[in-house]
């Protein structure tokens, strides 16, 4: 595995690993990699300085390395979009209920008025999304995943 630093055309910085140099050639290649914060294409490469210790030279005292982005808790968000997704995925679970595969099932209930309208989220096929909206129901697609599909 190497990390690399990585930047965005619109300038913005951040890491990700990958499991070879030529792994990231390929994937750069492609035009398959977009920038972390905007999602954004035109990903390279920043310009990184290995840190290699030897015996004749210890590594150098942190206070002596040039300041970086100072350190944060990965449970914080990096930026403003981050944020905000948070925010809206908190929004979501406290005034929402997950319905699962269902979900196509239930707002087409809910639609007909068979049942109570709430709100609710869950997952649905694309033909079943397709469906809905065709069918005049509104539905909208989340910008995350729902916490208990994640890692």
């Amino acid at each position: 595995m190497i990390r690399y630093t990585l930047t965005c055309a619109d300038g913005h910085h951040f890491e990700s690993w990958f499991q070879s140099a030529d792994a990231f050639d390929g994937l750069a290649a492609r035009g398959l990699l977009s920038c972390a914060q905007c999602g954004g294409a035109g990903v390279k490469k920043a310009l990184m300085a290995p840190r290699v210790t030897t015996h004749d030279h210890p590594p150098l005292e942190p206070s002596l390395i040039p300041a970086q982005v100072p350190p944060r808790a990965l449970s914080e968000p990096a930026n403003k979009t981050e944020e905000m997704l948070r925010a809206m995925r908190d929004h979501l679970a406290r005034n929402s209920t997950y319905v699962g595969g269902r979900f196509a099932a239930e707002a087409r209930a809910m639609h007909l008025q068979e049942s109570e309208a709430r709100m609710i989220h869950g997952e649905a096929a694309p033909d079943e999304a397709r469906a809905l909206i065709e069918d005049g129901i509104a539905i909208m697609p989340l910008p995350f995943i729902p916490p208990d599909k994640t890692n």
